[in-house]
């Protein structure tokens, strides 16, 4: 039985969290957390029952900490059905952020990019989903896009604070598989032609499970690579790792512009 009452109990009384707003970090984009001041960092291994996180450029820890006035709790690393957890658990975090009385989150990713429009190192709003992991028929998948999924005031305020920061933020479909193992080319033609821009191992279950609690969602994809069939070269994990650090300050900066102009009054 998943606990998340008692998990919030174990962040409050070690953090006094009492935020509106989560971000969950995704591969190599934790440096976002070191911006936060007056922090406070609990492991996950300190939390009870909590999961924790296999993955490389998945550090493990909660960062309690504010930016710009706006006290928040970010997530540096998530879960994964392929690290061998189930839906309920992949998204304990999420359970765990309402408890805690969070009604905003951002949601962070790297993904690969299936639009050639959409360059490695370019930062992609996500507008809609696409479940392509096949958990339930080998029908081509339903696009899920608008509320409660996708909060257009929030992905305007993204798009303004990009251009603020001279730069243009894409917008666009996000696929997701199960991994661990990379798509093939035949795979990407297809989720193309469903309509997919970016691909990726995660996300969608947390985008749906913030839904059903009613929280507001903004989803940024940090897009590392080309996937399969579209660039000669092989894909790896550390060229994922790499190329979410080296767009790190930009992601930072967008991040940090988006919560700066957030409104919580509504």
């Amino acid at each position: 039985m998943i606990n998340t009452d008692l998990m919030a109990e174990h962040v409050f009384d070690h953090s006094t969290f009492n935020g509106r707003v989560a971000v969950i970090l995704g591969s190599g984009l934790g440096g976002f957390a070191e911006g936060l001041i007056e922090q406070k960092v609990i492991p996950y291994q300190e939390i009870p029952s909590y999961p924790h996180s296999t993955v490389e450029g998945h550090t493990g820890e909660l960062v309690i900490g504010s930016m710009n006035g706006v006290e928040l709790i970010a997530a540096k690393g998530r879960f994964h059905y392929y690290e061998g957890y189930s839906f309920q658990e992949i998204t304990i975090p999420i359970h765990m952020f309402s408890k805690l009385g969070v009604d905003h989150l951002i949601i962070t990713n790297s993904s690969g990019s299936m639009n050639k429009n959409y360059p490695p190192g370019s930062l992609m709003a996500i507008t809609g989903h696409m479940d392509c992991t096949y958990r339930h028929s080998a029908d081509d998948p339903k696009l899920y896009s608008g509320r409660p999924f996708y909060d257009q005031g929030l992905i305007q305020l993204a798009k303004a604070s990009a251009e603020k920061l001279g730069f243009e933020l894409a917008t666009g479909n996000y696929c997701w598989t199960l991994g661990p193992s990379y798509e093939t080319p035949a795979e990407i033609a297809d989720m193309q032609r469903m309509g997919g821009n970016a691909v990726g191992m995660s996300t969608v279950p947390e985008i749906i499970s913030a839904a059903e609690l009613g929280m507001k969602i903004l989803t940024v994809s940090c897009l590392t690579n080309y996937a399969a069939g579209i660039s000669p070269h092989p894909l790896t994990h550390e060229e994922v790792v790499k190329t979410a650090k080296k767009t790190g300050e930009r992601f930072t900066g967008l991040l940090k512009k988006i919560i700066s102009e957030l409104n919580l009054e509504n």
